[in-house]
């Protein structure tokens, strides 16, 4: 009987001998936390790095999920990229880098994926470590940089050009009055058209870039609507276009009014110069939901569905003839686009070819006009429109 009782509890502790593995390891755990090698595993499970760790024969002897979610690691198998990197470690004893970029079988086909592989320790040198990281952001900024850089180079070389020819026309011409005044007019005008894009390049830079707004200040939505038509009366006038607008509202915002004023103008600019001769551009303020929307709208040539992303672009234009002729920089929606950003707002656009367009520019009402807010005033007559709320909403 004393036998078979001790063969019983041994069997039973046999059996409970997991569980209480297990009690101990929580015990433990609770009482002095994870041990370094389990801290170890979580930091390399949860590395934002791709980390895998291979032998000379392929096989791989430890890998993270990253590694799987960037392709290095595609199934049981590395990828032939990274194994070609690998094996040259194991040969020459040297870091290589390589790239991944997503193939079919990944599951990050658009992803730009870039790795180096080592050895692990040269008294363990059987073993490769490889790391990856997704450098899709990196190579997407340094092509903006170079298209920018491509786009204003191109820009200021058709001015610069221009002035040229003119300046040698003018040479050439010194002794006619006449002509020395038309090509002079001719150089003036590309000048400030130089001029004018400078301007504007240094404003997008201060937008884009890391220096903040200064302190922002409470600004009058009726103030900003004035100024701004003020700015576009010379080119309207020219163009026998009659920019109209609603009653004053006595809204306000927290912004910057120099650059609320322009980018107001580049909206109103914008729709003079795409509208036909003696056709009105109307210029509306409402209230809705706590947001200031300040729209432009025009009865101008209107712009397709697959332009109306692309024309808060840099240098994007639909019609670039028009552009030519209206002296257009093609950075004026791009800077409407960061003002409203930097402003915690946004730039919505509707559209029709044939009918014309509505611009918004939608701001965070000043604390004290959301409370109670007023109905939204009539807007003048202008193209049919879609509610507000269901425009497109242009934010990047």
């Amino acid at each position: 009987m004393l036998v078979a009782g001790i063969a019983i509890g041994a069997a039973a502790g046999v059996a409970a001998g997991p569980r209480l593995r297990e009690w101990v390891d929580r015990r433990r755990y609770l009482t002095h936390g994870p041990s370094p090698s389990k801290l170890l595993e979580l930091v390399v499970d949860d590395s934002p790095t791709g980390i895998a760790v291979v032998d000379g024969g392929r096989d791989i002897v430890l890998f993270n999920r990253r590694a799987t979610e960037l392709g290095l690691v595609q199934g049981d198998e590395l990828d032939d990229r990274a194994w070609a990197a690998a094996r040259k470690v194991l040969s020459e004893r040297h870091p290589v880098d390589f790239d991944l970029m997503g193939d079919q079988r990944s599951q990050v086909r658009s992803m730009s994926v870039r790795g180096q592989a080592r050895v692990l320790d040269d008294r363990v040198g059987r073993y490769a470590l490889l790391f990856a990281d997704d450098d899709s952001e990196i190579v997407r900024m340094e092509s903006a940089r170079r298209d920018f850089v491509a786009n204003v180079s191109h820009e200021l070389k058709t001015p610069v050009g221009a002035m040229g020819l003119l300046a040698e026309a003018l040479l050439e011409s010194a002794d006619d009055p006449e002509t020395v005044r038309h090509f002079g007019q001719k150089v003036q005008g590309e000048a400030t058209r130089l001029g004018a894009m400078v301007s504007e390049l240094i404003a997008l830079s201060r937008l884009q870039g890391a220096e903040k707004l200064p302190n922002l200040e409470e600004v009058e939505v009726d103030a900003i609507v004035a100024a701004a038509m003020d700015n576009a009366e010379l080119t309207a006038d020219a163009a026998e276009i009659e920019i109209t607008t609603d009653a004053p509202s006595g809204l306000r915002v927290l912004g910057d009014e120099m650059l609320l004023t322009t980018a107001l103008t580049n909206l109103i600019s914008n729709a003079v110069n795409y509208s036909p001769k003696g056709s009105p551009v109307a210029v509306s303020r409402a209230l809705r939901r706590g947001q200031v929307q300040i729209s432009v709208t025009d009865h101008g040539i209107g712009i397709a569905p697959k332009y109306q992303e692309r024309v808060f672009e840099r240098f994007f234009r639909v019609d670039k003839a028009r552009s030519r002729e209206t002296g257009g920089t093609g950075l004026g929606l791009a800077i409407v686009k960061h003002v409203a950003i930097n402003h915690n707002g946004r730039i919505r656009l509707w559209s029709k070819p044939g009918t014309g367009s509505t611009f918004t520019l939608e701001l965070p009402a000043h604390v004290q006009d959301r409370v109670g807010e007023p109905t939204a005033p009539q807007s003048p007559p202008g193209p049919p429109r879609p509610d507000p709320d269901h425009r497109e909403d242009i934010r990047r």
